[in-house]
């Protein structure tokens, strides 16, 4: 089968579509025949190794050598101890515990990293969905218990976890602000936004304004400034960042949520959570999944190039037509 895979941390063009054994699924495994996937922020940070921590998964060298944790696709075999799924289900996941292997024609992942692709899905917005539905859907809902008339601010709005974040907190009534560079304004305002700012114009932790939740998904700055920007009983949550804005937060989060009555934390991802949940808003038409760029495998490194420019509306997604 035909496989995106690399050898060593750096540029896009370390990757290389080759030729590899098609896998086996083992007793608890499903073999899937992948339709698309989507390239996620991890993908980036595990191509280069940066930031460092990303190299728990392999301090030399990838640790996974074909990356690509959202999938979606068809079940062509199922190992015997398999009860959720036969061949022919129409399916989606995240792949991120199970080895990832994503950016392949075949991929074996266990039963419980999936979940059935609505009929009114396509796989390209099936594979948008995993790892950016659920992290949003867990800060708006689990960490942000969002309530009708609360202000809601996301940062990083309009990228694959932002667009999710601003639809899910639009459909529990929230008034929600989206910050990101002006080019991307006009497509968050469509998908609900109520106010957008211009971060290079702007800094929202300066303008006065409080909000009831924060979700920061490229965080970059003082811990403080969050607090100083949430209402007293706020949530600040962040979902990723520079690494000195992560060790601040992790370290001196829980002290300022323990004498405080604010709440300042990471997300504790849970993969493949609220799969079913995020299904039904989709399928309300609460919910849907913002695609900027459609690529073949075969110019994944024009993919990873452009998803790494920074200037990506929603998701990029990769098809496995070459």
């Amino acid at each position: 089968m035909k496989a995106v895979v690399y050898h060593k941390y750096g540029s896009p063009e370390v990757l290389k579509l080759e030729e590899i054994p098609k896998p086996s699924p083992e007793d608890n495994e499903v073999l899937i025949k992948v339709h698309a996937a989507s390239v996620n922020s991890w993908d980036w940070d595990l191509l280069r190794g940066r930031p460092y921590i990303v190299r728990l998964w392999g301090l030399f060298k990838p640790k996974y050598t074909t990356p690509g944790a959202d999938v979606a696709g068809r079940v062509e075999a199922v190992g015997k101890n398999v009860k959720r799924f036969q061949p022919g289900d129409e399916v989606f996941g995240d792949l991120c515990q199970c080895g990832w292997g994503g950016f392949a024609e075949y991929v074996c992942v266990h039963e419980n990293a999936l979940a059935i692709k609505p009929a009114s899905m396509t796989f390209e917005e099936a594979a948008a969905i995993p790892q950016a539905g659920v992290m949003a859907l867990q800060s708006i809902q689990d960490k942000g218990q969002v309530q009708s008339g609360q202000k809601v601010l996301i940062n990083g709005a309009g990228g694959g976890v932002g667009t999710f974040a601003i639809q899910m907190a639009k459909s529990l009534g929230a008034e929600v602000t989206g910050v990101d560079s002006a080019e991307k304004h006009a497509m968050m305002q469509s998908i609900g936004a109520d106010h957008v700012i211009d971060y290079r114009r702007e800094d929202f932790a300066k303008n006065g304004q409080q909000y009831d939740l924060i979700i920061d998904v490229v965080a970059n700055r003082s811990v403080f400034d969050y607090k100083r920007a949430l209402k007293p009983h706020g949530i600040f949550v962040m979902i990723g960042g520079a690494g000195n804005s992560i060790v601040q937060t992790m370290f001196l989060g829980p002290i300022i949520s323990k004498f405080g009555k604010k709440e300042i934390g990471i997300l504790a991802h849970e993969p493949n959570k609220h799969l079913d949940a995020i299904k039904a808003l989709f399928e309300a038409e609460k919910v849907r999944s913002i695609i900027d760029r459609c690529y073949p495998i075969g110019e994944i490194s024009e993919a990873m190039r452009y998803f790494g420019e920074g200037h990506v509306q929603g998701k990029v997604i990769i098809t496995m037509e070459n």
